[in-house]
């Protein structure tokens, strides 16, 4: 149990697990009183938080010592894989609580699919850039989704606009799974870059 603590503390997750709950109470306290009907696919509000939880998740895929974590003592293929997992339900989970208890933004299906795509590339983005840039695949995704005009409902629309793309899209699903696929195991195999 040490060890988890010790890893824990060393991937700063208890400053991530604050910084996403600050996020989704502020969300919360913002919106409580905004409560609609049915949920909004476009609704931009949902994206950012999530994009804000796998962010703030993403600066602990690598610790203080890049030799650490190169080290073949421990297994670390495991150990990166179930924190990519784990950042991502905490991120989907916290915004799956504000709507529990407050407006629904997207339906969870949606808040799943992109929780899973947005860690895939926090994943990557560790691979490619480094842990402390790790948060920047996601965000400039963000920004593309929510600044760009909406593309054509082409396949290749909804696979390039899979964050605010409807419910049951198979395009978008595959999309999502294929980035947590290919950025997770690249991440879960190779580690962040020095």
């Amino acid at each position: 149990m040490r060890w988890l603590m010790l890893y824990a503390r060393s991937r700063q997750m208890p400053v991530s697990a604050a910084a996403v709950t600050l996020l989704a109470s502020a969300v919360w306290a913002f919106v409580r009183g905004d409560a609609t009907g049915a949920p909004d696919v476009m609704d931009p509000t949902a994206f950012f938080v999530l994009a804000a939880g796998v962010a703030a998740g993403s600066v602990g895929f690598g610790g203080q010592d890049p030799a650490l974590d190169r080290t073949a003592s421990i297994r670390w293929v495991p150990r990166r894989a179930v924190h990519a997992v784990l950042v991502g339900a905490v991120a989907g989970g916290a915004l799956l609580a504000v709507q529990a208890v407050g407006p629904r933004f997207v339906p969870t299906e949606v808040v799943v699919r992109d929780t899973a795509g947005l860690v895939g590339l926090a994943a990557l983005g560790a691979v490619l850039c480094g842990a402390h840039l790790a948060w920047t695949l996601p965000t400039a995704w963000l920004a593309f989704t929510v600044l760009v005009p909406p593309l054509p409902p082409s396949t290749v629309g909804r696979a390039v606009g899979w964050m605010t793309s409807p419910p049951g899209t198979a395009a978008s699903t595959w999309t999502a799974v294929a980035l947590l696929v290919i950025g997770g195991t690249l991440y879960a195999v190779s580690g962040p870059r020095r």
